[in-house]
């Protein structure tokens, strides 16, 4: 089978490197791109998708973005989508087999570059309720704006400043990322708050398309025949049905074979934006595993 990248990489802190045994050397890589407790283990405590799929025997690898944890010092006004997918192709490329990749959030975006630039090296997509491509985004309404600070609204009012990197307060994360989830271990939302680290400020300019500056695909020729999930959850304030249904329309009417999961019509309801941090994500990670293994 194939590798398996994770570009999902907002909230890194660490790079990990997961086997499921000496005999599973020979099994898919399944490259991780991601914070540890993302992936690494749930909101509660409990093995994350990372362990559910090294179990299932593939090989899991989670690397840092450019500039992010581990992964070496770049100043954060530098730090731009276009270098975090240049980062993440490199590390594509070097797998040696095509690469099954992960995407969740503000990383859908990266996800589809990836597509563009390093189709080769790419077997599948799986995107958790991705940002949408610059091509088919709205542009962010604008509240206030000076030199440096920009005030955006979305499911929270955004403050960026350009000048350091943006802190992830309770409020974003009680309204954001964990928003109406009934999935979500709730008494451990401070725990899981205290985990976060700083978005250096342009990643999530990008990710608002503030000015039309979210990446576009611009070659669509490696999205021909490419089979791409998108899965989301019932309960994500920021990702409604129709939002992400309207990516796979795109995929597909691009050439991509994109398949939605709305985990609501497989009887999973309550899911948020943190689905795979949430109490039921060994049965998130079978669906997943499921589409890929049964395509």
């Amino acid at each position: 089978m194939s590798a398996f990248v994770d570009a999902s990489g907002i909230l890194n802190t660490s790079v990990t490197s997961l086997m499921r045994s000496e005999e599973a050397a020979d099994g898919p890589d399944l490259r991780w791109r991601s914070h540890r407790r993302l992936h690494l283990a749930t909101a509660d405590g409990r093995p994350g998708w990372a362990d559910a799929f090294v179990r299932a025997g593939y090989k899991v690898v989670v690397p840092d973005w450019p500039g992010v944890g581990r992964s070496g010092y770049l100043p954060f006004e530098d730090l731009t989508g276009e270098v975090v997918v240049a980062g993440l192709g490199k590390v594509v490329a070097s797998l040696g087999q095509p690469a099954i990749i992960m995407t969740h959030s503000m990383s859908g975006a990266y996800g589809w570059k990836l597509i563009e630039n390093y189709g080769e090296h790419i077997a599948q997509v799986v995107a958790v309720a991705p940002g949408p491509p610059g091509n088919i985004q709205a542009v962010s309404d604008i509240i206030s704006e000076t030199a440096d600070t920009v005030v955006v609204r979305s499911s929270v009012t955004l403050t960026i400043n350009l000048k350091q990197p943006v802190v992830s307060d309770r409020s974003f994360v009680e309204v954001k990322l964990v928003g109406q989830s009934a999935q979500f271990p709730r008494d451990h939302i401070g725990v899981y708050s205290s985990s976060l680290t700083p978005i250096p400020p342009r990643l999530l300019y990008q990710r608002r398309n503030i000015r039309g500056s979210q990446l576009k695909v611009t070659d669509l020729s490696n999205y021909r025949g490419r089979r791409i999930l998108v899965m989301t959850g019932t309960a994500d304030a920021d990702h409604p049905r129709k939002l992400d249904e309207s990516i796979v329309d795109w995929l597909n009417q691009n050439g991509a074979k994109a398949d939605f999961i709305y985990l609501g019509e497989r009887g999973i309801v309550g899911n948020g934006h943190m689905m795979m941090l949430e109490k039921n994500s060994d049965a998130l990670a079978e669906q997943i595993m499921a589409w890929i293994e049964n395509g």
